[in-house]
């Protein structure tokens, strides 16, 4: 309880005092208040000095994240994520510590039996939370400033072999599941970003077209010239009016989602005994060979839509010969 005053005291002073004297008299209080026992009174037990109730706080923060231009799939995310967190603590944000998030860290990746990457996930959004907080003045500081960065297992994803892919165009059934694979494989593009693209958005002559990527940026990709013409000989063979670019096999012609081209790239690939064929290892495939080509990091960065170039050096898995025939050149 007296920890809580303390932070009561010292947030509903903020508006009026600066970092250095409000950090001043938290070491006042606490000097006053050594010692001493606080309870609440018994008619109110439950009082707060609170405005805002953390489910108001939550949707205040989750707006400020749809104007920073994140996705309704990402807030959703972060929402359910720090409603799990305030059922467990069952505390006001403003009353968090950082003990109280270690814990709920610990005991959730024990009893879910979670990987070190996921926690660190969920580290991130509370951080994010809190970070927010202490700039819109409600907290003092974030109490996740003390919970440092995940350390994870970094694993060396796969990437699609020269032989896998000509199996993949060799075996699809019709001309809309081979321009998918080369699309995908030429451009490097997310798979959410394929099933939004219409006709109109292809530019054929430059060989390239704009999509919409995270935070509704827009970026150019570019694709090669087998894409072109099979990409060019799927649309002429469709007899539909959607102006969706993939559109499903049977009526109603509907636009292809990313389940829909999931099942069916899962369903190639198991039956040529390819293991792992999902829609992001050609993304992984495109940004690996770019690098062992030559190709400068930050220019695979911008081919792939990321905001940090330490993304694209996750994706790209630098060839171990190319490595070695670098250091019989430039050492050896």
């Amino acid at each position: 309880m007296k920890d809580q005053l303390i932070a009561d005291i010292t947030r509903n002073m903020l508006p009026f005092l600066d970092g250095a004297q409000i950090e001043q008299l938290q070491k006042t209080l606490n000097h006053c208040f050594w010692g001493l026992e606080i309870s609440p009174s018994k008619d109110q037990s439950t009082a707060t000095l609170e405005k805002e109730s953390n489910e108001e706080l939550l949707n205040m923060f989750l707006s400020a994240k749809r104007v920073e231009g994140c996705s309704e799939k990402t807030i959703f995310y972060y929402k359910s994520t720090i409603e799990k967190a305030c059922k467990t603590i069952n505390k006001h944000f403003t009353h968090y510590q950082t003990d109280d998030l270690r814990k709920y860290l610990s005991d959730y990746q024990k009893m879910n039996q979670c990987s070190k990457s996921n926690i660190d996930n969920i580290r991130r959004i509370l951080s994010s939370l809190f970070s927010w907080l202490e700039d819109e003045n409600y907290v003092l500081k974030s109490p996740v400033r003390r919970i440092h960065k995940i350390k994870t297992n970094k694993t060396v994803k796969e990437t699609y072999s020269d032989e896998s892919l000509e199996l993949m165009r060799d075996h699809c059934k019709c001309l809309r599941d081979l321009a998918l694979i080369d699309i995908l494989s030429s451009t490097g593009m997310r798979v959410g970003e394929l099933v939004r693209l219409n006709i109109a958005d292809i530019d054929f002559d430059n060989r390239e077209c704009i999509v919409f990527g995270k935070g509704s940026k827009e970026r150019p990709v570019y694709f090669d010239a087998r894409t072109k013409i099979h990409l060019k000989k799927y649309i002429e063979s469709r007899t539909d009016e959607n102006p969706a670019l993939f559109v499903s096999r049977l009526k109603p012609f509907n636009r292809l989602n990313i389940s829909g081209v999931e099942i069916l790239l899962r369903k190639l690939g198991k039956s040529l005994g390819i293991p792992k064929v999902h829609p992001h290892k050609f993304r992984r495939t495109l940004a690996t060979r770019a690098i062992d080509k030559g190709m400068p990091i930050e220019q695979v960065q911008r081919l792939l839509g990321h905001a940090k170039i330490d993304t694209t050096m996750q994706y790209a898995m630098v060839n171990q010969q190319n490595v070695k025939m670098s250091h019989q050149k430039f050492i050896a």
